[in-house]
């Protein structure tokens, strides 16, 4: 009797199918029957669960392994392989180059086989190997499709307004629409913290001591936390391929699930934290802290001791403790070795009540002046008339009445205003939600405890550039003189 031909089995199936534990059996089996029937005896089985062969880069190992042991000849253990058995070739491959790795992998050395469920395939032979990489170039022609329509279906679900699948996100039940109350309380207290300048440490700092968890059981870290905060499900709103969907007018689809915060507060987040220009500079000019210094002008004051070429020091201030002053602290200017003179000193307590009062001051003086002027942002009407400017030039460049050489440079700096139009809306959106949460009785939140020292220090940084603190002179310990603190603000 003769020998059978031993060769190895290779099999892929989708996450679908590997869900129910039966694809890879079946896929095993048929290869071992058509083996079977071919004369050939299969002494190994390769498989790639839920990896496609269609994506780039993506790295199949048993794949890989399989053309390792074809091009040798032999299995890790000695077993001597002369060819391979697949359901189809879709299975084995969907890219032009995984295929001709394969072919050169298999016909390495004379007199292998390779064959799939219609028989046996030579190929040695030049124009079966055209076929099998005309079948490859077809089958990625139908990925290619699916996608398109995968696509289109997200968009099409985007644009009705309907909840994407998956896991349910926090705030929300499994139907994906309604809230879960404690966990949107959650996610509204903190959106508005934020807002309030509230550092996300901070946040997260109080849910992990309230031992609130994600929905898969997981603790909190900052990276998830700004990414919930960041969702625009969060007031309703959905984005695509990092854009927020609009409808032809341009405005924002409302989804068919329940909102946590308004609008105008979600807005007021993506600005805070898509306009970051430094690790801690927001989209006004303001700057949070990732970490909470524990007094409140830490970093804020400035040395302002001249030196010999006439410029002031300009360092930033430490706070050192000092039992025998009043208030227990000392604002003071490192040393030269640490980068600055130590030449400029100030009673912390009495720094801190004098340049909070001032600034209490002119946030309720511009409270009063944002108040009086209703605020309105300026260029509504100039965004207006753009985007129906736009859609009047799409539609006739869409009825051949203007040429693309007019279309497409006078759509793109259309599109480049609009862009910048929109992103000094959400500016204007955020100076109106802060001084709607924040301003407002900011006096009584300031000495009731409302605020803690991030919120604190936020407000003081979006008053303030900075504070220079001019030396005493003269020598020995004089009397606090606010007048050698010289206030830079903010316009």
């Amino acid at each position: 009797m003769e020998a059978l031909i031993p060769v190895v089995s290779y099999a892929r199936i989708s996450a679908d199918t590997a869900k129910d534990g039966h694809g890879v059996t079946d896929q095993h089996k048929v290869n071992g029957e058509t083996a079977a029937r071919l004369g050939l005896k299969v002494v190994h089985e390769y498989t790639d669960n839920d990896l496609s062969a269609a994506k780039a880069g993506l790295v199949r190992p048993d794949f890989e392994a399989m053309l390792h042991t074809l091009k040798v000849g032999h299995l890790p253990d000695g077993e001597t392989v002369k060819g391979a058995v697949v359901v189809a070739d879709d299975r084995l491959t969907r890219r032009a180059g995984d295929y001709e790795r394969f072919v050169d992998a298999l016909t390495y050395e004379e007199g292998r086989v390779y064959a799939d469920a219609k028989g046996l395939k030579n190929l040695y032979s030049e124009d079966v190997e055209s076929m099998g990489l005309f079948g490859v170039v077809i089958s990625k022609m139908e990925v290619r499709k699916m996608q398109r329509r995968m696509r289109r279906s997200h968009r099409s679900r985007a644009e009705a307004g309907i909840p994407v699948g998956g896991t349910r996100p926090f705030g929300w039940k499994d139907d994906k629409l309604t809230l879960e109350p404690a966990e949107a309380e959650r996610l509204a207290k903190a959106a508005r913290d934020v807002i309030a300048g509230k550092s996300l440490h901070s946040i997260l700092r109080e849910w992990r001591e309230d031992g609130v968890r994600t929905i898969h059981g997981n603790e909190w870290g900052s990276r998830s936390l700004k990414l919930a905060l960041w969702n625009p499900r969060l007031c309703g709103w959905r984005k695509l391929n990092g854009e927020l969907v609009r409808d032809a007018d341009g405005l924002p689809v409302v989804g068919k699930w329940e909102p946590i915060v308004t609008p105008k507060e979600w807005m007021a987040i993506d600005a805070l934290f898509s306009a970051r220009v430094g690790p801690n500079i927001k989209a006004d000019g303001s700057i949070t802290d990732y970490r909470t210094p524990f007094y409140l002008l830490t970093g804020i004051l400035r040395c302002g001791k001249p030196g010999k070429d006439g410029q002031i020091c300009n360092c930033a201030l430490r706070a050192n403790s000092r039992p025998d002053l009043s208030g227990g602290f000392v604002y003071q200017c490192p040393s030269t070795e640490m980068g600055g003179c130590g030449g400029t000193g100030r009673n912390g307590a009495k720094v801190d009540e004098y340049v909070t009062e001032a600034v209490l001051a002119k946030l309720e003086e511009r409270a009063v002046v944002a108040s009086r002027s209703n605020e309105r942002w300026e260029g509504e009407e100039e965004l207006k008339r753009l985007v129906t400017k736009q859609r009047t030039l799409l539609q006739k460049w869409q009825d051949d009445e203007v040429s693309d050489e007019l279309f497409f440079p006078q759509n793109q700096k259309m599109e480049k205003r609009i862009k910048e139009l929109r992103s000094e809306r959400t500016r204007h959106a955020l100076k109106q939600q802060r001084a709607a949460d924040v301003t407002a009785d900011v006096r009584q939140r300031w000495h009731s405890g409302q605020l803690d020292t991030a919120q604190k220090r936020a407000l003081i940084r979006e008053a303030l550039h900075a504070v220079i603190v001019l030396p005493v002179g003269g020598g020995g310990r004089r009397p606090f003189n606010p007048d050698l603190l010289v206030l830079k603000w903010r316009e």
